[in-house]
């Protein structure tokens, strides 16, 4: 890896639950990666919810300081990858933030196709994944717990968690490590 931290950000709806989880479990693996959080519909500054704070106290992290943010073009600028969760973030990155399209990717799909961490620089590894035109495939949702009773939150953190842990070796991080 370069000296520069590479930058990921985790892109939801309202940031407040999936990449929340997801921004906070990896900044419980390392300190490696620069991690940020945003959603495409937020109202920026509100703390993450109580169903959210529960779900991520069963794999031992917490991020007493969440609050929400809209993503800004900066935001998209710095990341070096932008980790999104369904269809529509796609849609939204490419209609709003064309510029950035080519580092925007589905967790599922970075924790499956980006080359493991010691194998170039990290911004290499994902424009090798030739993300500007790619399709969402149903495989890489990752359903919204939003609405949802703690049981479907439990759900989404372990899922998450399980695809953090996958992703973590692609960036060079030991995704072994309980978040």
């Amino acid at each position: 890896m370069s000296d520069v931290k590479p930058t990921v950000l985790f892109l939801c709806t309202g940031n407040a639950a999936r990449s929340v989880m997801a921004a906070t479990m990896l900044k419980a693996m390392t300190t490696d990666i620069a991690v940020t959080s945003a959603g495409t519909h937020s109202i920026p500054g509100l703390p993450m919810s109580s169903r959210t704070r529960t779900a991520l106290a069963g794999f031992d992290v917490v991020d007493k300081n969440h609050l929400s943010m809209q993503l800004e073009q900066p935001m998209a600028d710095q990341a070096s990858v932008i980790a999104i969760f369904e269809p529509m973030h796609l849609s939204y990155m490419r209609k709003k933030h064309p510029e950035s399209a080519a580092k925007v990717a589905s967790l599922p799909r970075l924790a499956r196709d980006l080359v493991d961490g010691n194998v170039e620089t990290f911004e290499e590894r994902v424009r090798a994944l030739r993300l500007s035109d790619h399709t969402f495939e149903p495989w890489e949702e990752v359903i919204d717990p939003a609405g949802g009773d703690l049981p479907v939150f439990e759900n989404s953190a372990a899922q998450i968690h399980a695809l953090i842990a996958a992703f973590c070796p692609k960036i060079g991080v030991n995704g072994n490590a309980r978040a």
